[in-house]
């Protein structure tokens, strides 16, 4: 813990350096995006890389995050930290409500389970429009008030501040889903992963497991379609329809799922892949996906994964071999001393 602390709050000094390298506002609304579909995909590899839990519905516990932090700002004079932790509350009711009936399915039910459940947030969204907007999303925008500390007011109004009140949330839950990670709950998750029946039969209570971490994971979506929602200042039913589940599926697959950061590394080439393929042609969704298939069917992994095994793969080829070449010196002096006489 007191490790992944101190790389916490290295990570975290760099992250709120940056603006001295880059002073631009470009710089702060780009970092800004991707901290926080990096906490999005992040929250997603609790379940999949970790648990192999897949879902497909994550995006509604984003959505759900968005909406409530939009609508709490919009409807009432709450502070804005009391909005937004109201918000990742409701994430984590939501969490807490489909998980019961989704953890009781196998894998596969389980999937398309939470795809239906994200489908019915949806719908929610889509047909209250008295309260959501309906098709136009929440109108009038999403309020940034100032926070309120003691005897400080920080107004995240401009990028930059918002930029480093994005950070701070983004480094806490770094740390905090590390240490779920290391933690002996951790394993038990690993265990549930690699063999379900096996961790059943040694007296562990898998589907708590398993709803624990799916309330977690809900929670942490939905603190980051809040953060999405105060920077874009606004929330549309694009965050819960089902194409916006399968972005972090992408980034978990591009980056890796067996690596803690493999999904913060997948977000930030997702990101810029689709930033930059969307410059050149409006089809940038089959390019993306021509190049995602390409690039699963060469790696067969996620690139820290990738990088892992071939190391792994180089470290274990070395290490069978290092009787054989201890074989060829001893001969070769063997030889030498013969020719010597």
């Amino acid at each position: 813990m007191i490790r992944t602390l101190i790389w916490g709050i290295i990570g975290g000094i760099i992250l709120l350096l940056l603006p001295l390298l880059f002073p631009s506002t470009y710089f702060y609304n780009l970092a800004c995006q991707i901290l926080i579909i990096s906490l999005f995909a992040l929250s997603l590899n609790l379940l999949v890389g970790y648990t192999g839990m897949i879902s497909f519905g994550h995006a509604a516990y984003y959505g759900i995050g968005a909406y409530s932090v939009g609508i709490i700002l919009q409807k009432t004079s709450l502070s804005l930290l009391t909005a937004l932790f109201l918000s990742v509350l409701f994430s984590a009711i939501a969490a807490l409500i489909i998980g019961l009936f989704c953890i009781r399915l196998g894998r596969i039910y389980f999937a398309m389970l939470t795809l239906a459940f994200a489908q019915i947030v949806y719908t929610i969204v889509v047909k209250w429009t008295n309260f959501t907007g309906g098709d136009q999303g929440l109108i009038g925008g999403v309020p940034r008030p100032p926070i309120d500390l003691l005897w400080l007011s920080i107004d995240i109004g401009t990028p930059l501040h918002l930029y480093l009140f994005t950070t701070i949330f983004f480094v806490i839950s770094l740390i905090i889903c590390k240490w779920i990670v290391d933690s002996p709950f951790g394993a038990i998750l690993c265990a549930i992963r690699d063999n379900t029946e096996r961790t059943y039969f040694i007296g562990i209570h898998v589907r708590t497991y398993q709803l624990i971490i799916f309330i977690i994971a809900g929670t942490f979506a939905g603190l980051s379609g809040s953060l999405m929602a105060l920077f874009i200042s606004g929330a549309y039913p694009d965050f819960v329809y089902w194409t916006k589940s399968a972005e972090p599926i992408f980034m978990v697959l591009i980056g890796g799922m067996k690596n803690f950061l493999g999904p913060v590394v997948g977000a930030v080439i997702f990101f810029f892949l689709e930033d930059r393929i969307k410059l050149f042609t409006d089809l940038w969704g089959l390019v993306l996906g021509v190049i995602l298939i390409i690039f699963t069917l060469v790696t067969r992994a996620g690139i820290l994964d990738f990088l892992a095994e071939t190391r792994m793969a180089v470290y274990f080829k070395n290490t069978l071999d290092l009787p054989s070449r201890m074989l060829r010196i001893q001969r070769t002096s063997r030889e030498t001393e013969k020719g010597g006489q």
